[in-house]
């Protein structure tokens, strides 16, 4: 029942909240899904205990038979194994803190609103864990449209704003990208092994190995165009460079949801596709090359941005993208269990930010711009604090949880050997640097240094409520000793026996052992990028404050271009919306107006035409009808003759 519960009583907290909203009151919807949402953390975490370390077998719980076509036969299970669990345990308490912080936050928006924003997480939550708990590609496939049907319905939640209405239709059209790839993925699992069950998927492995997929004249490994397309999937939804442009735009939404997209659930759920699909990439090289080319490039790309940017959720926003790549670079690496080990910290301390943001956004009457803060830390002492812990944990310092899972991955990356794993070591490391400059600029401007908003909102300014304070220091706890903890099972010597199948590493790949042999320069340099970011935030933002304006005007150009975001929006708009608005103009224009239109709207206007011209006819004179009477009769009594002739 345990594993049951875990799973649907978000479900059930969504459907009561959502559908009964408007009947039972805000406050009595708010309740129902922060009831579901402690049921499920409470049942998600005692499994995660029983399954991952008390070492219970896997198991999988079925529902229903769900398709049967053919021979496509679909069971709907929750499987359990040790990865599945610690997603569930993950998942559940998280998104049961962000519930809690949710009563608070949304406490200024109208009534009967709030049950909305209640049942759509909810829904969401439900969605992910349906994704985690899959027992096939299917099933999963479900779960990932889930929560990108939840994510359009919470970044536009707003809908009376247009920029949040933009947004959302943005998320939903740039992950339907990486979807389109995803599902002829799972068409070309099926066609090769004739199943979508991941048990018969990996057992059947060995028996397809080295057959060629033929693609325009071209026979490719089939292995290395599954991995791809699924990779391509994951992209869009762990928003990695190129299919990333959806995810600053997400901060449309109201700060809750921005915390439950970055940290706990949708962005996570490629790289858990990955991690998952794990057998099939042993057998796929060149796609986990290709996997840490794109990681590393958008870890570099993203801390970039972050480093300009000035609205307090973008800037915790790019980070995100950038720790996707990280994890993708622990992916490319082959030692998945380093991904998920950087995915389970990365939820507590990205968690914490964004909820740390939102309670300064609140105080700060929705002012989000960090240039018109400052000396929030007398005002905020709690959220002051507890976004130390998260900035410390994302910037790598020891031993905060970021800094254990970074860590872990980079030395994967480094063990895995010459070439792309140095590459991702590097890029990594260079990221590390950028995300301490990023993360420590935004502390100091929020929260230190003399306030520069106005006197009066300075001077009301106070500490958030224990409703949202509450979860911030449950997760500043997580972010504190969450690596510490979890590091001996997740990536120490015994992770065999921790992960079991559920995580299973090439026997070609050596990194695992490699990680315990490197160079001593290799395995503190990470720490020093973390110090020498710090440094430069304390040189540029409070020695000498000067500089950044210095070197925004010295290198304009490169300001400029980090500004814009690389241009990728730009660059998209004319590559593929110009383009699409003018065929779509034409085919409006052409081929709806004239033709599909136009046709019908002539022989209608012809008709309409004739009729007019018949009517006329019709005068009311009976005199002018026996007159048209006699000629009638005269034509056919000379045609009559004529054909009697």
């Amino acid at each position: 029942m345990l594993y049951t519960f875990a799973v649907f009583a978000p479900l059930v907290g969504a459907l009561i909240a959502g559908l009964l909203g408007p009947a039972i009151g805000d406050r009595a919807a708010e309740l129902a899904a922060i009831l579901g949402m402690v049921v499920s953390a409470v049942c998600g975490v005692v499994v995660m205990g029983h399954v991952a370390f008390d070492g219970a077998a896997p198991a999988s719980v079925p529902i229903f038979d769900w398709v049967q076509s053919g021979s496509l036969h679909v069971h709907w299970a929750l499987r359990y194994d040790t990865l599945s669990a610690v997603m569930v345990g993950m998942v559940s308490f998280v998104s049961m803190l962000i519930h809690i912080y949710t009563v608070g936050y949304m406490a200024h928006e109208p009534d009967g609103s709030r049950y909305r924003f209640m049942g759509y997480i909810s829904l969401f939550t439900f969605a992910m864990l349906m994704l985690a708990t899959s027992d096939n590609l299917l099933q999963l496939f479900f779960g990932w449209e889930g929560v990108g049907f939840c994510s359009y319905l919470l970044i536009g939640y707003w809908f009376e704003r247009d920029y949040a209405n933009d947004a959302a239709i943005k998320a939903f059209v740039v992950n339907r990208i990486g979807d389109l790839c995803f599902a002829l993925g799972i068409a070309l699992i099926y066609l090769t092994f004739g199943t979508l069950d991941f048990q018969s998927i990996f057992a059947a492995l060995p028996q397809h190995a080295g057959e060629s997929f033929h693609l325009f004249g071209s026979a490719l490994p089939t292995y290395e165009v599954i991995a791809t397309l699924l990779f391509i999937g994951a992209m869009g939804k762990s928003a990695q460079i190129f299919l990333h442009t959806w995810l600053p735009d997400a901060m449309a939404g109201p700060t809750p949801i921005s915390a439950l997209i970055h940290a706990a659930t949708m962005v996570t759920a490629g790289v858990f596709l990955m991690a998952r699909m794990g057998p099939l990439l042993n057998d796929a090289p060149n796609t986990l090359a290709f996997v840490t080319l794109i990681g590393g490039a958008t870890t570099v790309f993203a801390a970039t941005i972050g480093m300009v940017q000035f609205d307090i959720k973008k800037i915790i926003a790019y980070s995100t993208c950038s720790e996707l790549g990280f994890m993708m670079v622990g992916i490319g690496s082959g030692v998945y269990q380093t991904a998920i080990f950087l995915l389970v910290c990365h939820a507590f301390f990205k968690a914490l930010l964004f909820l740390c943001a939102g309670a300064v956004i609140t105080q700060q009457h929705e002012e989000q711009d960090v240039r018109n803060m400052g000396g929030l830390w007398r005002k905020m002492p709690i959220t002051c604090a507890t976004f130390w812990i998260g900035s410390l944990s994302l910037g790598g310092m020891w031993p905060f949880a970021g800094a254990q899972s970074h860590d872990a991955v980079l030395h994967a990356a480094y063990a895995a050997g010459r070439g792309l794993g140095a590459y991702g070591y590097f890029a990594g490391v260079i990221a590390t640097y950028l995300t301490c400059i990023y993360i420590f600029r935004e502390l100091y401007l929020v929260f230190h240094g003399r306030p520069r908003m106005p006197a009066d909102r300075y001077k009301h300014s106070h500490e958030a409520p224990l409703v949202m304070t509450g979860p911030l220091i449950v997760l500043a706890i997580g972010a504190a000793i969450l690596g510490v903890l979890l590091a001996p099972w997740f990536v120490g010597e015994d992770w065999h026996e921790f992960w079991r199948d559920s995580i299973q590493v090439a026997s070609w790949n050596h990194a695992v052992e490699g990680m315990e042999s490197l160079p001593a320069w290799a395995g503190s340099l990470p720490l020093g990028a973390t110090l020498a970011g710090m440094a430069t935030v304390l040189l540029c933002y409070v020695l000498a404050p000067g500089i950044p304006a210095w070197l925004a005007t010295t290198f304009r150009p490169i300001y400029l271009f980090f500004l814009n975001k690389w241009y990728f929006d730009e660059l998209y708009r004319v590559l593929f919306v110009r383009p699409y608005l003018a065929l779509a103009r034409q085919l409006w224009q052409v081929g709806d107006v004239r033709v599909i239109d136009g046709v019908p709207n002539e022989l209608a206007a012809l008709t309409n035409a004739g009729s007019a011209r018949a009517v006329r006819l019709q005068t009311g004179s009976m005199a002018l009808y026996a007159f048209m009477m006699l000629i009638g009769l005269l034509v056919l009594i000379t045609v009559f003759l004529l054909f009697l002739r």
